[in-house]
């Protein structure tokens, strides 16, 4: 528990996630509060939640990203936010400097961005785009809201100033080929459905230059090759969310004028 006068509420949104709920709740329990929003698991989520006393569960019907993580923000009771996916770990570091942070007697940030460490299976990605990849993940409750154009890939509206923390949260998002390249293709097709509401249409060329622009761009210019076959895996599947992304957003011009 926080010793602080300021308390924590962490929150976690899931769906399926029996690999990861149990370690995240334990890299959770030093938060004053923990709320659980769940999409109606089909595996053994909700049964291993349900162990754990401290845990508030709710269940609600996954609409989209945004939708589902304003829902869980809107139920947190503390002051301070902490707001994770369930294959991120902390290191007993960074947990340290969250407290620091909210206890601080000086004035703080409304939010503050945790930079990742990207995990290939048991490996760290050094490069290949994620060299410089950070997310809100601690905030103020009553100064932020999630931007509601946006369904996946969220954005976070935060008034007042943003602040970045030393110590990096670990993201073990590669856990094997096929799950990484599912992931990839549903927020590809999630992505064709906020641009599809937008107005924006695929054309010809997006097939061609947007996927082979993001290969290039993560492999060559941003080091991507420096990571070997880890990196090569890693741009080719990021590209297939984009070329995903465009078959969709073509598909959904389709039904729209049948």
């Amino acid at each position: 528990m926080s010793n602080g006068r300021n308390k924590i509420s962490a929150l976690l949104i899931v769906f399926n996630e029996e690999d990861n709920i149990t370690e995240v709740l334990d890299n959770l329990s030093f938060a004053d509060e923990i709320i659980v929003v769940d999409s109606f698991s089909t595996d053994n989520t909700v049964a291993l939640v349900k162990k754990i006393p401290k845990v508030t569960l709710l269940q609600r019907t996954f609409k989209n990203y945004t939708d589902q993580k304003q829902f869980a923000l809107e139920q947190a009771n503390n002051k301070w936010v902490l707001f994770l996916d369930a294959d991120e770990r902390m290191p007993q570091a960074l947990k340290t400097e969250i407290l620091e942070v909210v206890n601080a007697e000086e004035a703080t940030a409304s939010a503050y961005y945790f930079l990742r460490t990207f995990m290939f299976k048991e490996e760290v990605l050094r490069f290949s785009g994620w060299q410089t990849d950070k997310n809100y993940r601690l905030f103020k409750r009553d100064r932020v809201r999630f931007l509601e154009d946006r369904i996946v890939h969220e954005t976070l509206i935060v008034d007042g100033p943003s602040e970045t923390l030393k110590n990096k949260l670990i993201h073990y998002s590669y856990k094997n080929y096929k799950d990484y390249r599912s992931k990839m293709i549903k927020y590809g097709k999630m992505k064709a459905q906020e641009e599809f509401e937008k107005g924006n249409r695929a054309y010809w060329y997006h097939f061609l230059f947007r996927p082979f622009y993001k290969f290039c761009n993560h492999y060559f210019l941003r080091l991507g090759i420096l990571d070997g076959k880890k990196g090569m895996i890693i741009c080719y599947l990021n590209a297939l969310g984009v070329w995903s992304r465009y078959t969709e957003l073509k598909k959904l011009a389709q039904g729209n004028t049948a």
